[in-house]
């Protein structure tokens, strides 16, 4: 079990683990991320409820990541979480 997730309102991030094989990873988001990817047209989204809502696409990001080369902590960016094409 890995410990859940969290805002850090002086990092203006949401802080999170992602298990990645037997091993956690991890990881965040800014708000600003979250805000536009999920609710660009909000006002007051709440960036926790929006990664909790979202948490699936959000740790597949996480992992393309760390496939794809990425160490731990990763950092997502607004390209990590556009929407991935039909394979």
């Amino acid at each position: 079990m890995h410990p859940p997730p969290y805002f850090d309102l002086g990092a203006d991030r949401v802080l999170f683990c992602v298990a990645i094989g037997d091993a956690l990873a991890d990881a965040s988001v800014v708000r600003a991320t979250l805000h536009y990817r999920y609710h660009p047209g909000a006002n007051a989204d709440d960036p926790l409820a929006t990664y909790v809502q979202h948490a699936a696409e959000i740790d597949a990001a996480v992992r393309r990541r760390m496939e794809a080369g990425a160490r731990a902590p990763v950092m997502l960016r607004d390209a990590d979480l556009k929407p991935q094409a039909a394979s």
